[in-house]
């Protein structure tokens, strides 16, 4: 059923004597042509507009606003502007939309960023959000397209030399966050356009940081294997006198990173349901990544050492207050998140500048290699990095790699081994290590 229409001069008194009907109902104005009200059965009065885009055959209808917001005399100002510009062959509902997207915030371009049906880790997403409601908070709730190059500039020198709350120096943790900065603003200008169909951005404004967000050189740091002794037992004693059960819980998080070359969160958010300690059989225990930063679902294997770490951790099965995770914290997320305070006073201790659990990870493989004389592709799958030559990648088993038990044991044995020879040569032993079978 079509809605009835009526022409007429609109004026004030007009308006203010349409009844309504049983169905909507337009009446449009002589003058200008094109000018109407839309009058629904509940008696809402609307202004509309209508007309044909010049030089598309577009017709367009757009809404005004509600009578009572805009007198007749101010809707017909605005359906005039609407007229003129469709005769220029501009769509004035482009021109809202082009208007809109000119004042979509950081916030918002990065929560339609996050919705994409491209599938990211909640640890990316987390990671997103706190650059931008943290790192950039004077940004988050402004235009994007206000930032500019000078602001990009400026923000990044403070992160730098300052960090985000004036701690110490954080240049890592700056380029970091205007990497994703950079990202945002790289969706913002391939989805976000402008009336004549440019891009909202032109020219991303993080490209200022040309020099400083260049990929870094491959980071060689790693605990001395000569030292790895030295540190295996400071563990042993960080562990004892703990202060409470989370340092408890973060030293043994630590000691477990290097027994498995693992990266922190997998370690970290492990828990008990993916673990497997078989006492009758040592080559049988074993931990399970189901989603790892590569997405390479994989089952490792546990030396005698982890498994004892862990089956040490495991809580009675009577234990009520007992946590899913291996390594429970107070935190929010109820797993250990911060490994720094045992990391530091071992590179306090061993003479280095500073020590990350990363550098546990290039520990193991180094130890895995020269201490050991392990075959280094079988160190990358126990790494979890999927091998990139074709064969490896098409016909080698790279989700369960329990087989591997044997190296795992050699690299948590010579660990041990070298503990054993500090802390006699502590204790005034003359001992040393014999060198490993070729």
């Amino acid at each position: 059923m079509t809605a009835k229409t009526n022409r007429a001069k609109l004026t004030k008194g007009y308006v203010d004597r349409v009844r309504p009907g049983t169905k909507d109902e337009f009446h449009w104005c002589i003058e200008p042509k094109g000018f109407g009200i839309r009058v629904t059965p509940t008696g809402k009065i609307t202004f509309v507009v209508q007309g044909r885009v010049d030089g598309s055959g577009k017709e367009a209808r757009i809404t005004i606003g509600a009578y009572g917001v805009f007198t007749v005399d101010q809707a017909r100002d605005v359906a005039r502007e609407h007229l003129r510009s469709m005769r220029m062959g501009i769509d004035p509902r482009d021109a809202k939309k082009a208007d809109e997207a000119a004042k979509v915030t950081l916030a918002q371009v990065m929560e339609a960023y996050l919705a994409r049906p491209l599938q990211l880790k909640d640890s990316t997403k987390a990671e997103m959000r706190r650059h931008v409601e943290h790192v950039m908070e004077a940004w988050k709730d402004k235009p994007i397209v206000s930032i500019t190059s000078a602001d990009v500039r400026k923000r990044y020198e403070e992160m730098a030399t300052k960090g985000l709350r004036g701690k110490g120096p954080a240049p890592v943790q700056a380029s970091i966050a205007m990497t994703t900065l950079r990202t945002l603003i790289n969706f913002t200008i391939s989805e976000y356009k402008r009336l004549d169909g440019k891009p909202l951005i032109e020219h991303n404004p993080v490209g200022i940081l040309r020099r400083e967000l260049k990929p870094s050189a491959p980071r060689t740091r790693q605990i001395d294997r000569r030292k790895v002794g030295e540190v295996w037992n400071m563990l042993d004693t960080a562990r004892v006198s703990a202060r409470d059960a989370d340092a408890r819980a973060g030293v043994d998080l630590v000691r477990l990173l290097l027994l498995t070359g693992a990266r922190r969160n997998e370690c970290a958010m492990l828990t008990w349901d993916r673990v497997n300690l078989d006492e009758n059989d040592p080559t049988n225990c074993w931990w399970h990544l189901p989603d790892p930063k590569n997405r390479n679902p994989v089952w490792l294997p546990l030396s005698r050492q982890a498994a004892e770490l862990l089956a040490a951790r495991k809580p009675a099965d009577d234990d009520k207050d007992t946590s899913r995770y291996c390594f429970p914290s107070r935190s929010k997320a109820g797993h250990v998140m911060d490994t720094r305070a045992p990391l530091e006073q071992i590179a306090k201790v061993i003479g280095m500048e500073r020590l990350s659990a990363h550098d546990l990870r290039r520990t193991f493989v180094t130890l895995g290699v020269k201490a050991c004389r392990l075959d280094l592709a079988k160190l990358e799958l126990l790494t979890n990095h999927v091998p990139q030559g074709i064969t490896a990648r098409h016909y080698l088993e790279t989700s369960d790699l329990r087989d591997y038990h044997r190296e795992v044991q050699a690299i948590a044995d010579f660990i041990e081994t070298e503990a054993a020879v500090a802390k006699a040569q502590a204790e005034g032993g003359n001992v040393v290590a014999l060198p490993p079978r070729a």
